[in-house]
């Protein structure tokens, strides 16, 4: 008797799970579908590249502590997860429309984005909830960064 109670109330639970998963935001998948088509992963997530892709997605977009050192200074990959906390959607696509940052960033491919799929971006991180540790901070010209980064333009061979 208390087998049957049990199946009966797992079968009338079924449909309720099946439906929380139909309403699961569209916006969500694509904007997983985005940052990865377009390289957000590369820097933005650490060993993302060299795995051919197969970090797993708990570690997408917590920044990184490779450096990327050129005649602008040093920069890091920001925490993505971290920074879209502090920022509504509407927020996010003003900021996206007009970002200017220092290379290696292509923040001129986010300002050719569709709002839409900005919109979706936002979305999609902000499902992943915050995580990881902010990026360390810029380290100006004069100076030279800690172990790792990439030099821009490389060094000639010798």
């Amino acid at each position: 008797m208390k087998t049957t109670a049990v199946l009966c109330a797992l079968l009338v639970c079924l449909p309720v799970a099946a439906q929380e998963k139909k309403k699961a935001d569209p916006q969500v998948e694509r904007g997983r579908y985005i940052t990865k088509i377009s390289g957000c992963h590369d820097c933005h997530t650490p060993g993302y590249a060299p795995s051919g892709g197969k970090t797993p997605e708990s570690q997408y977009l917590v920044g990184d502590i490779l450096g990327w050192r050129g005649p602008w200074g040093t920069t890091y990959a920001v925490n993505v997860r971290l920074y879209m906390q502090d920022l509504t959607e509407d927020q996010w696509v003003k900021k996206a429309k007009s970002l200017s940052t220092r290379p290696p960033m292509p923040w001129f491919n986010l300002h050719d984005m569709s709002t839409a799929d900005l919109r979706a971006m936002y979305r999609y991180i902000r499902s992943l909830g915050p995580a990881g540790k902010p990026a360390p901070a810029f380290v100006p010209p004069d100076q030279t960064p800690p172990q790792p980064f990439v030099q821009f333009p490389a060094p000639p061979p010798k």
